[in-house]
Order: C-alpha cells, then structure tokens, then sequence
C-alpha cells in the first residue's frame, strides 16, 4: 500500500465530512423549515451532535472511529434523501449537491483504504493489520437490518417527543436505544476482524469463528498465497480432504466466516491447535480443538496482504 494511499485513507472522510454543513446543510435547512419549532430544535440539534461526533471520529482514526464512521456515513445520505424529498425545492442544485457529497463520503468510509488506515490507528508498535471482508451472508440482510436499528432506534424516540406524540416516542426511547446500543456492539465486531503481520509471524483475529486467536510463528509459515477456490477445505468442525496434494496431508481449514472474493491461503510447516468459537445456536455443545495445517482468510485487499508478507520476508 503506498504512502499516497495511507494518506487517502487518513484524510479523505475527514475532509468530506467538514464540508458537509456548507454544502449539505442548506437542504436541510430548507426542509425543517416548515417543521415545528421542536421539531426543528430536535433535528438540528441532533445533526450538529452527530456531525461533530463524525468529525472527531475522522479526525482519530482508530477502530472505535471506524464502527462510528460507518455508521454515520451511510445515516447522512439517508437524512439528506429524506431532506431532499421533504424540501419544497427538491430539484435544486443544492439537493444534488447534498446528495453527491453525502454518497461521496459513504463511498469513502466503507472503502478499503480508510478500513485499513483506521484498524492500524489502533495497532501496536511494529504490527500491521489488515481489516477481514464482512461474511457474505450478512450483506444480505443482518448488516444492513442492525444498521437500520442503530440509526433509527437511536433517532426515532427524541424525533417522535419532539412531535408531541409522548407514548409511542417514550416507548421507542425506551426500547430504541437499548436496541441501538446492542446493534453498535454487533457492528463493532466487524471492525475487530483481521490479519496482523507481527514481528513473530502472523496472527488471524476473528471472534466470529475463533475462540482465540491464531498465531503463527514466522518459521512455521510454510507460504502465503491467494487462492480463487478450492474444493475439499474443511469448515469449522468438519474434515475434508487437503486441497493441494502437492503439500502434505494437512488440511485446509476454511476461516473466513463465508466472506466472499479472492482466498488468502496461509500454509503452516507444521500443524497448529485452534479453539472454534461456540456457536449461538448451539452454545451448550462442547468446544473441541484441533489441529489444522493450513487456514483460508479473505482480507479487504488481498494484494495488499501479500505485499506485506514479501516486506516482511514471511514469503519470497
């Protein structure tokens, strides 16, 4: 990853999003303008705490201010549709603008780039973490549903008071920020999934599939490369045969949690115990480790994972 990159990474959000009153802040004006006075002291007050709160998140990057980041981000081009929708003069060119500057900077958080500066700020001396590519199977409806509930468990109850509809606002204040603070923690996980080259070696951190994590020590990686697919990998708790037969009679382990692109195959000289995480479906099973010789990961950038492997000599 060049310099040039990092310091997109660092930057960019943060600077889209000091832009946001100047060029999304009319829009909003223009659509809480008809609105009652409550309501308009609620909704402005709630937008200058969460752009402030945006702001220091950008501004420090690490993986707390990542979760909130990304949280924020997408709310904003939500709030400003809302506004645009809502805004007597919705065809304006300052709707457009309010809307392009909005995407833009949910483009950005959610990009690899401020992924991986943002998990690095958090690193410890001469480490190197590379952030782990969501499962698959919560892109599709999970993720976004919890984010929904952080955004609008959070926002429902002070708007709905502020309209004087005292028992439905008391009840969602009640049970919406519980909600959204459960959803918060959900969505701070995926923020705590990575790769971390380390001195020592390498090490697989995901609490979704790992009890512990897995370190690998640098005269134990055998290679690292990635992989398109591979048949015969075993899951969490299964055995399958080895899916390269030129290497040993290891077995491939499959710890990516069903994130979807390219393998990242990390192949051990010899095996090493991992601990499974407990399922939440089935938490009253026994745990069993075992031994694997070989795990499949899926960073955000695979690329950027190999190069890191070759600048620390774990592979030629």
């Amino acid at each position: 990853m060049t310099s040039a990159s990092r310091n997109f990474g660092r930057w960019a959000a943060a600077i889209i999003w000091l832009t946001l009153p100047l060029l999304a802040g009319p829009v909003f004006a223009d659509a809480l303008d008809p609105c009652s006075p409550g309501f308009q002291h609620t909704a402005s007050i709630g937008l200058w705490g969460f752009w402030g709160i945006g702001l220091v998140a950008a501004l420090v990057p690490s993986t707390v201010s990542l979760t909130a980041l990304r949280i924020l981000a997408p709310a904003s081009l939500v709030a400003a549709a809302w506004a645009v929708l809502a805004s007597p003069d919705r065809a304006d060119a300052t709707a457009s603008i309010a809307l392009a500057v909005t995407s833009l900077v949910t483009v950005i958080a959610l990009s690899a780039f401020v992924g991986d500066r943002f998990v690095n700020g958090s690193s410890y001396g001469d480490e190197r973490r590379m952030p782990l590519r969501a499962p698959g199977a919560l892109l599709l409806g999970p993720l976004p549903l919890t984010w929904l509930v952080v955004v609008g468990g959070g926002c429902a109850g002070p708007l709905l008071l502020a309209l004087r509809n005292w028992i439905p606002g008391a009840l969602l204040l009640i049970v919406g920020w519980p909600a959204a603070a459960i959803g918060v923690r959900a969505l701070h996980g995926l923020s705590q999934r990575w790769l971390v080259f380390v001195p020592a070696g390498v090490v697989v951190v995901d609490r979704m599939v790992l009890t512990d994590a897995l370190l690998v020590q640098r005269q134990r990686v055998a290679g690292i490369g990635i992989v398109e697919a591979i048949a015969g990998t075993r899951t969490m708790g299964r055995s399958a045969a080895n899916a390269d037969p030129d290497s040993d009679t290891h077995t491939d382990t499959d710890l990516t949690a069903g994130a979807l692109g390219p393998r990242l195959r990390i192949a051990l000289s010899t095996p090493e115990l991992i601990v499974p995480a407990a399922s939440r479906l089935r938490r009253s099973e026994p745990i069993e480790p075992y031994e694997v010789g070989a795990v499949l990961v899926v960073p955000s950038r695979p690329g950027w994972a190999l190069a890191e492997a070759r600048t620390r000599r774990l592979i030629a």
